[in-house]
């Protein structure tokens, strides 16, 4: 039987209960039997961003969603050198998922800039569809992107998300400046910042 799995990528530093809620919409909302999460050791659009070292990051992820049967993650993306593109890793996507339905998940300004990414043409053929999560009274302003590549037209499938002013940037901010930040994060990985005093 053929699964749908949703790749819901990023560098998750750290992972917060806004990236949980994100995730679990799409899981409901295009009813997938699976929400991988990929670890990105980095990207080639924050190369100036410092992170925490990837041991922590995965550690966190997976405290993250350690009791969700939906997800998963993936740690794909550490097993190769980068930079880290998005054709070629739903490409080691496809090569590991042969014969399922692929969905990328997105935020609407990301698929805005879609003709300027590395190899469009190879991500809209590895993947069946792009998952996008639109925030409330947010519109999906993609027009000269499907002037160039109007097969993306027919992969769109939108995703009501909710509006979270959450933010992995701010999190660090407010550690770092020793503000409260504990309910923004599962309690696994406020736990575990402070044992190893992450971000401090």
């Amino acid at each position: 039987m053929r699964s749908k799995i949703g790749l819901f990528g990023g560098t998750f530093d750290p992972p917060h209960l806004g990236h949980i809620i994100l995730a679990a919409e799409v899981h409901q909302q295009l009813a997938l039997d699976k929400v991988i999460w990929v670890l990105t050791p980095d990207s080639p659009f924050k190369t100036e961003q410092r992170k925490v070292d990837i041991r922590h990051r995965v550690e966190m992820v997976k405290r993250a969603i350690a009791d969700d049967a939906a997800f998963d993650i993936s740690l794909l993306e550490m097993e190769r050198p980068g930079p880290h593109y998005t054709a070629d890793t739903v490409a080691l996507f496809r090569k590991k998922f042969p014969t399922d339905e692929l969905t990328l998940l997105l935020g609407g300004d990301s698929l805005a800039g879609f003709p300027t990414w590395y190899k469009p043409d190879e991500i809209l053929r590895h993947i069946d569809a792009i998952g996008v999560m639109l925030r409330p009274g947010e519109g999906l302003s993609i027009d000269s992107a499907l002037d160039e590549y109007p097969q993306l037209k027919s992969k769109i499938k939108l995703i009501q998300a909710p509006l979270l002013q959450i933010s992995s940037s701010d999190i660090r901010h407010r550690i770092l400046s020793g503000n409260h930040y504990r309910h923004y994060l599962p309690a696994l990985v406020f736990d575990y910042i402070r044992e190893f005093e992450i971000y401090q």
